[in-house]
């Protein structure tokens, strides 16, 4: 199973895609997408969902995770994080790819063993657990500790939020 883990923001979208083959990780690759935030939230939105397309066309997840929303500093960060989110899960949707959501501390403790745990001691944990030689940035590393997490639970059988897109025909139909 390839999964393609998330974590979304407007200006910085980590990403990052991790193999399971019977029990074994392997760290596939991962990366960050940034923005510029002199750039319309418009084309912010549009680099993020380019870019997500690019890696899955390339590297064809079978599964999809995207990081839930836990905390912002204000509604307006929230609101930015709801819209690079929802860009996230359009995008896997088009390709007909299953999502699973997880929250930052479900995340944490699957990783780290501890929900409060800090950025570093996930990057850490990721470096580990993918036996992988440079450290990833933490937008990155997120997003394949949030890949980690849903093989951990995929493997258990627990009841995980997660949707087929049910995206089959594209075909669109104009309003008359």
């Amino acid at each position: 199973m390839r999964v393609l883990g998330i974590d979304p923001g407007s200006h910085i979208t980590g990403y990052g895609i991790v193999d399971s083959d019977k029990g074994n990780l392997t760290h596939i690759c991962n990366g960050s997408i940034a923005t510029d935030s002199k750039n319309s939230l418009t084309v912010r939105l549009n680099i993020i969902f380019d870019s997500i397309h690019k890696v899955i066309c390339e590297f064809t997840p079978h599964a999809v995770v995207v990081e839930e929303i836990f905390y912002a500093k204000n509604a307006r960060s929230a609101i930015m994080l709801g819209h690079a989110r929802g860009v996230a899960m359009l995008c896997a949707a088009q390709h007909s790819l299953p999502v699973f959501e997880y929250s930052p501390m479900k995340i944490k403790q699957a990783i780290v063993g501890y929900g409060n745990a800090t950025k570093e001691q996930v990057q850490k944990m990721v470096k580990a657990i993918l036996n992988i030689n440079l450290m990833p940035k933490p937008d990155a590393s997120d997003a394949l500790a949030a890949a980690i997490c849903h093989i951990h639970h995929y493997r258990q059988g627990s009841g995980v939020r997660g949707q087929g897109s049910g995206v089959k025909n594209k075909t669109l139909v104009p309003d008359t």
